[in-house]
């Protein structure tokens, strides 16, 4: 089982190195034909206007559409969550479209009103630090769409089908518990396709 990292910009050592601890062969994606080696893919955290302008320069796209729409799992994680949104506040575009949500970018303010809380995410961990740096919040979700854990009465991680999303960065602790969760997605998704 191999899961890419979506390598064109943001924390994608820090993921590699969560994968790799927690049992899971990872590697970094910069071609579209590298997704066809994966199992399952990582949006990483970064800033997501500058990535969706090299994911339109490297033409990834459509192949990064056509990944999801397959049914493979993908975790998205700040401005990953962004990019997997069906709406965003204020704009008339959202991207890659995966999740219904609406969700506001930078909500928590700048750089400077970066944090660490503490979260419960249902199904995957109790007390689980989370790294909040310029993060988005989700402001809507759709009938389908779990919501797994809330900030102050924010939705800041959801799930829908094999779409996993947070606005915090899980990477940037030494706690693998949300990369776990995501690696038992990824290797479980054959055996729901054999049923």
């Amino acid at each position: 089982m191999k899961i890419g990292v979506l390598a064109l910009q943001g924390a994608v050592s820090e993921h590699i190195r969560l994968l790799t601890n927690s049992g899971a062969e990872a590697i970094e994606i910069k071609r579209a034909d590298q997704l066809a080696e994966v199992d399952g893919l990582i949006l990483p955290g970064g800033e997501s206007t500058t990535m969706r302008r090299l994911i339109d320069k490297y033409q990834l796209f459509k192949p990064l559409r056509e990944f999801g729409e397959s049914g493979k799992p993908i975790l998205g994680t700040c401005a990953g969550l962004i990019l997997m949104a069906k709406t965003l506040s204020g704009e008339q575009d959202g991207h890659l479209g995966f999740i219904d949500m609406v969700v506001e970018r930078n909500a928590f303010g700048r750089q400077r009103d970066s944090f660490e809380a503490t979260l419960d995410v249902k199904g995957i961990a109790e007390k689980l630090t989370a790294v909040f740096i310029r993060a988005p919040l989700v402001k809507e979700v759709g009938p389908d769409v779990d919501i797994l854990s809330e900030y102050n009465g924010e939705i800041v991680a959801v799930k829908q089908g094999s779409f996993l999303a947070c606005s915090f960065h899980p990477e940037l602790t030494d706690d693998a518990r949300l990369h776990q969760a995501f690696i038992k997605m990824v290797a479980e998704r054959p055996l729901l396709e054999a049923h």
